[in-house]
């Protein structure tokens, strides 16, 4: 498995993580509900300078990728970042998050931040309202049997530094998080 920057990945790659997108969220109510809306999202990676990609290959096989915003000369945006549920748990998603961290910290970025939305009942937070201690309802977040993506960037070296409440509706909220790469 080898990391692929995107703009030269072929159609049929570019396809592929397209239909990754929507496969690896399609239990987020706030994700790309359709392939058109995928491949919007995968070709916005190729049309703006302030955006990068990367997709983890096998062979000519994508399995999973991952893109970078850039906001400002000392921060990138990881998002999204997703692999085919057939492939997760065999190093590619740590693959793609260093490969990343990599490239921006060539840039000159110094950190990497990242909002994992909990709307769908991977945390304790989902379906309470954080208002009006949202500090306090996030010191005691924990991951829910279901599991949560917070728990993977955190063994990266991710740490969470804020909630913002109610992004994807009432009760769904977005958990940030951010590394110091540089």
């Amino acid at each position: 498995m080898h990391p692929l920057d995107l703009s030269v990945a072929s159609p049929a790659q570019r396809e592929r993580a397209a239909a990754i997108l929507v496969d690896a969220l399609a239990h987020a109510r706030s994700a790309w509900p359709d392939l058109d809306s995928a491949r919007a999202e995968v070709a916005s990676f190729l049309d703006d300078p302030a955006r990068r990609a990367w997709l983890a290959v096998e062979g000519d096989d994508v399995l999973g990728w991952i893109g970078a915003l850039r906001h400002s000369p000392h921060a990138w945006e990881l998002h999204p970042l997703v692999v085919d549920p057939a492939h997760q748990r065999r190093g590619c998603g740590t693959l793609l998050v260093r490969t990343l961290e990599e490239h921006a910290r060539r840039q000159g970025v110094v950190t990497v931040w990242l909002g994992t939305d909990d709307d769908f009942g991977g945390t304790n937070l989902y379906g309470a309202d954080l208002y009006p201690d949202v500090l306090a309802h996030l010191a005691r977040l924990e991951p829910t049997s279901r599991g949560h993506p917070f728990t993977f960037y955190r063994r990266l070296g991710y740490t969470v530094v804020g909630v913002l409440p109610d992004t994807s509706g009432p009760g769904r909220h977005d958990i940030i998080m951010a590394r110091r790469i540089g």
